[in-house]
């Protein structure tokens, strides 16, 4: 589900929008949101956790991979990896499973939260 137009020019929009999928993805690894943040690597439970949501960040909303990386404070090159790494990921039907339904609770949280109009969701 991509943001309209608007809403892709809007960086506080696309920053909340980073923040609502690192809290899900940190809730769902049981790490600390701001793990996902952390410079450098980190523990590779971490790394995996802030591919994931920077990945699930591009795909779920649209937002810009540069945008994402200065959410995440990483590069866009960093991001552009991380989603390839999670592409290639989804080759395993488990990790397809999972990625597909934590794209779908992001949206149905925006949605209910208002962010995102329903007939964009549901056309």
């Amino acid at each position: 589900m991509n943001m309209t137009r608007a809403d892709r020019s809007d960086p506080l929009r696309q920053s909340a929008c980073a923040r609502l999928v690192e809290v899900v993805v940190a809730a769902t690894t049981h790490l600390p949101a701001a793990t996902l943040r952390t410079p450098g690597r980190g523990h590779p439970r971490a790394a995996l956790a802030r591919q994931t949501a920077m990945y699930l960040a591009h795909v779920a909303f649209g937002l810009p991979l540069s945008r994402v990386g200065i959410c995440f404070g990483r590069d866009r090159t960093t991001v552009r990896h991380a989603c390839a790494r999670m592409e290639d990921r989804r080759d395993d039907p488990a990790q397809e499973f999972a990625l597909s339904a934590l794209e779908a609770a992001l949206l149905a949280l925006m949605a209910a939260l208002c962010v995102i109009p329903a007939e964009e969701i549901h056309p």
